[in-house]
C-alpha cells in the first residue's frame, strides 16, 4: 500500500547540495582576505594634500576627448573599478577612451575647514587643467556620479576650462524632494536641527555617522548586508559580488566639516543650486552658464536619489544638446554591474571627436 509524507507540499524541500554550498561560501567569506579592488592599470598624474589624479590609458585610443570622473565625497571611488569584467573604468578604456579619475582621498582633522569652494576651485579645477595638459586634448568630458555629479555641475557652471560634455548620473540637483525621515527634512529646514554646532565641535563628520545617516534613509526597514548574504550564499557569483560591495559599503570616509556645513545649509536647507543663489567664494553658481552637451542618467530602482531630484537640471542649463534617460538600475548597481560604461559609450562615442581610422 502506498504511503505519503504527511507534510508534503507544506514544508519546503531541503536541498542538501544547495545548503552545503551556502555554508561553504559563508565560511570562505569570514576566513579569506578581503577581495582586491582597483585592478585596472593606472598612473599618477598629480597630487595635492590627500587627493590624487589618476590616469587610465585607453587600450587602443579611439577618441580625442578624454573622460574625467568626479566621484562623491561620501565614499571611495573604487566602486568604478571594483572587479574585472564589470569595472566601469576598465570597460571604458577597452572602448577606446582615455580616462582620468580624481580621487579626493580621506580628509583628516586638519582638513576640517575645506569647503565645497576649496574642493572645486583648488582641487577639481586644477586637476582638470592637469588632465587637459597631460592628454594634450582641446576639450574634456566631465562625468559626475551621485554627489560627484552635483559638484561637477557646480564646477561646470563657473568653469573657464573647455568642457565639451557633461555627464551626470544619479545626481541630486533639486534638494527639495527628500528620501528619508520627514522629521529630518522638517528639522533641517526650520532650524530645529543645527548642524553648525556639531561641526564647530567635532570638525569632521565621522564615517560612522555617514553610515548611520544612509541606514536611516532606508528606515523603517533595514536589512543588514549579512542578512542578504545568508539568503543567497549558495550562489558563488553573488557571494563574490557581495564581498566587493560589502568592502566598499563599510569603507566610508570622513566628510570635511565646512563642506558638509555648505551641503546641509546651502543645498539641503536652502536649495540654492536650483534657485541660482549658490555662491562659491565670490562666484555665483548659475546652471544656465552650462552650455556643454548634457547627458543625465537616473536609475528606476534608486533608493537614494529620486528622478525628481535629477530632472530639473535639464531645464536649468543652456545646453542645446541634452539627453535624459532612466535605466533599470539602483543607485549603486548602475556602477557595480558595469552597465554604466556601456550607457556612457552609447552617448559619448558621438560626441568625443573620434580619431579617423581608429574605429576598425
Amino acid at each position: 500500500m502506498a504511503t505519503e509524507a504527511p507534510f508534503k507540499g507544506i514544508l519546503p524541500t531541503f536541498d542538501v547540495d544547495k545548503e552545503m554550498k551556502r555554508w561553504e561560501h559563508l565560511f570562505k567569506v569570514f576566513s579569506q582576505p578581503e577581495p582586491e579592488v582597483g585592478h585596472t592599470p593606472r598612473d599618477e598624474v598629480w597630487r595635492k594634500n590627500k587627493s590624487v589624479l589618476w590616469y587610465y590609458p585607453a587600450k587602443q585610443k579611439k577618441y580625442e576627448t578624454p573622460l574625467f570622473f568626479v566621484y562623491s565625497l561620501f565614499n571611495k571611488p573604487y566602486i568604478l573599478d571594483i572587479a574585472p569584467k564589470t569595472s566601469v573604468i576598465e570597460g571604458l578604456i577597452n572602448m577606446g577612451y582615455d580616462v582620468y579619475l580624481l580621487d579626493w582621498g580621506t580628509p583628516g582633522y586638519e582638513d576640517k575647514k575645506m569647503g565645497l569652494d576649496t574642493y572645486i576651485e583648488k582641487y577639481l579645477r586644477t586637476a582638470v587643467r592637469r588632465a587637459l595638459r597631460h592628454s594634450e586634448a582641446d576639450e574634456i568630458t566631465l562625468i559626475g556620479y551621485c554627489l560627484g555629479g552635483t559638484i561637477a555641475s557646480m564646477y561646470a557652471a563657473i568653469a573657464e576650462e573647455p568642457i565639451k560634455n557633461l555627464i551626470v548620473a544619479t545626481v541630486p540637483i533639486d534638494f527639495k524632494p527628500f528620501i528619508g525621515p520627514e522629521k529630518w527634512a522638517e528639522g533641517m529646514r526650520n532650524g530645529d536641527i543645527n548642524i553648525d554646532r556639531f561641526i564647530d565641535v567635532y570638525g569632521l563628520i565621522s564615517p560612522d555617522l555617514v553610515t548611520g545617516m544612509f541606514r536611516a534613509i532606508g528606515a523603517p526597514v533595514y536589512f543588514t548586508n549579512y542578512t542578504m548574504l545568508l539568503s543567497r550564499a549558495y550562489d558563488s557569483r553573488y557571494v563574490e559580488k557581495w564581498r566587493r560591495m560589502n568592502k566598499w559599503t563599510l569603507d566610508q570616509v570622513p566628510f570635511a566639516g565646512e563642506a558638509y556645513r555648505q551641503l546641509a545649509n546651502d543645498l539641503f536647507k536652502e536649495n540654492k543650486l536650483v534657485k541660482g543663489e549658490l555662491m562659491l567664494g565670490n562666484k555665483k553658481v548659475d546652471l544656465k552658464n552650462i552650455k556643454a552637451n548634457l547627458f543625465v542618467i537616473s536609475g528606476s530602482r534608486d533608493n537614494l536619489i529620486l528622478e525628481e531630484q535629477s530632472k530639473p537640471i535639464m531645464e536649468l542649463v543652456s545646453s542645446e544638446d541634452k539627453t535624459y534617460v532612466c535605466v533599470e538600475a539602483g543607485h549603486v548597481s548602475l556602477a557595480l554591474s558595469g552597465l554604466f560604461a556601456g550607457i556612457v559609450d552609447q552617448w559619448a562615442s558621438h560626441r568625443s571627436n573620434a580619431i579617423p581610422n581608429s574605429q576598425s
